[in-house]
């Protein structure tokens, strides 16, 4: 799919690593550190557990916490409980087909053993594809390859690393979605299309990534106007549009149809060992057998909305209590970088943000000889796209998920402090100038290994700027942390 040029290369490598070490550490830490008490989600176990299945969950127990207990039972039992909707099912349906590539073990391991194996296996790929997505993304965007390689060296160290490896959706989403976006900017539409509505399967924020197909389709209207007939081009953009927006909430309506069926149809609910009946009974859980829900009877009987409202209190200004001021602080690092990479953008390049990424300048219609690197006119939609998710998850969701939500969703996260590392840290621009390690036995002649520009800003941390501890303190601090707190049930992000 890519090219394996020696950046690429670098890059891979370090993600493998880093990913196998992510591993490790969460084994380590679920080993020495004793599980918190959560009140979370945890459904008795209906097969017996051997010796086998509890050194599995002794190796990888720590990625079923929190949320991911939920797809680990959605891919075991399917959608018996009303809440399991919250959870899409795109990434369920990959863990099931995991699961089936291990049926040889079964005899051996349990499902959910078979299932943690799945989530460790196909998250660590997930993950390793988006980092060299992203960095095949950013060089067509940026144009710069010291900062695509950056970019990609920074979301191996990502703040919300524990969720690109655990039993959550964020790996799976963020190589679709960045996959995606690649697409979409080397013209192939209707490929990106189809990998955006994959990526709404997985994840209901895929919705918003129709900006991308949209505006895309306006810059090729504006620039057709001049030699084409404007009347049949308005009705291709409008054609186009309507196109896309249904191929993307194809996924999202779907799934909202399906719990419909389940939950407001007389006899489609499936059977429910007993069990799990009893969990329901006891923590007052909805079943399909029971009453109707009231969001049956809606004029648009949206599930994930009433599950929103009423399991999660997600809403407008919701979360806006003083109790979730810790939440507010943990989310604060990542809101500060979006909101310093807008106002960066906005006031380097005013007037193309005014007429929304379609004119670069008041005297310039077209977007010639473009900046490389972050300051790109190419980077606006990605910009507005991470500035709504922002303004969204601050505003209306449960604050704390922010760093997750936005590092799995947007290249910004990624591209600004690679932006800022690029000019504000001499040592990398010394970096720069020097010639590559000496060939590898491993590589084609007269090719060059790139030096890991991170690994040698570690290296020399005593030596490098404010801006740059600032940046890795901050990446590493949530690397760490997140492994740490995530796979004991201790609270995170």
């Amino acid at each position: 799919m890519w090219p394996l040029d020696p950046s690429r290369k670098e890059v891979l490598r370090f993600a493998v690593s880093c990913r196998v070490l992510t591993l490790m550490l969460q084994a380590l830490f679920n080993a020495i550190i004793p599980d918190h008490h959560a009140e979370a989600f945890s459904p008795p176990r209906l097969a017996p557990s051997g010796s086998l299945d509890q050194l599995v969950e002794g190796l990888l127990g720590g990625l079923s916490r929190w949320d991911a207990e939920h797809f680990l039972f959605i891919a075991e039992h399917g959608y018996l409980y009303e809440h399991n909707f919250a959870f899409f099912p795109g990434f369920p349906l990959v863990l099931l087909v995991g699961t089936e590539l291990l049926r040889p073990l079964r005899g051996l391991l349990s499902q959910r053993s078979c299932l943690l194996i799945s989530v460790a296996s196909l998250n660590s790929l997930f993950s390793v594809l988006a980092t060299v997505a992203l960095h095949d993304l950013s060089c067509v965007v940026l144009r710069c390859p010291h900062q695509a390689f950056y970019a990609a060296l920074l979301f191996c160290l990502s703040p919300a690393n524990v969720f690109l490896v655990a039993g959550y959706s964020e790996a799976l989403f963020a190589f679709l979605t960045f996959s995606a976006m690649g697409q979409l900017e080397r013209g192939r539409s209707w490929t990106s299309g189809l990998l955006f509505a994959l990526a709404t399967g997985v994840r209901s924020n895929g919705l918003v990534s129709v900006g991308f197909l949209l505006h895309n389709q306006c810059r090729g209207f504006f620039s057709s106007l001049v030699v084409l007939n404007p009347l049949k081009q308005l009705l291709k953009l409008m054609a186009s549009g309507c196109l896309s927006v249904l191929t993307l909430s194809l996924p999202f309506a779907l799934f909202q149809y399906y719990a419909y069926t389940q939950f407001c149809l007389p006899g489609s609910a499936h059977s429910i060992p007993e069990p799990l009946v009893q969990l329901a009974v006891d923590k007052g859980y909805r079943i399909a057998e029971g009453n109707k829900p009231p969001w049956c009877s809606w004029k648009l009987p949206l599930i994930y909305n009433y599950i929103q409202d009423v399991y999660w209190n997600v809403g407008f200004l919701r979360y806006y209590e003083l109790r979730q001021v810790p939440n507010f602080l943990l989310a604060a690092p990542v809101a500060i970088l979006v909101a310093w990479a807008t106002w960066t953008y906005v006031t380097t390049h005013p007037w193309l943000c005014l007429t929304l990424g379609l004119q670069r300048n008041k005297n310039n219609k077209a977007l010639e000889k473009p900046d490389p690197g972050f300051l790109s006119p190419r980077v606006f939609v990605y910009l507005v796209h991470a500035t709504v998710l922002l303004l969204f998850g601050g505003l209306c969701m449960h604050v704390q998920v922010l760093t997750r939500f936005l590092g799995s969703s947007t290249p910004i996260v990624y591209w600004f402090p690679a932006h800022l590392l690029q000019n504000q840290e001499p040592l990398l621009r010394s970096l720069e100038t020097e010639p590559w390690m000496p060939l590898a036995e491993d590589f084609p002649p007269r090719q060059k290994i790139p030096r890991n520009s991170i690994m040698e800003l570690l290296y020399n941390w005593k030596t490098c700027s404010s801006v740059t501890r600032y940046i890795l303190g901050y990446f590493l601090t949530y690397w760490l942390l997140g492994l740490l707190l995530h796979c004991n049930f201790l609270p995170w992000t």
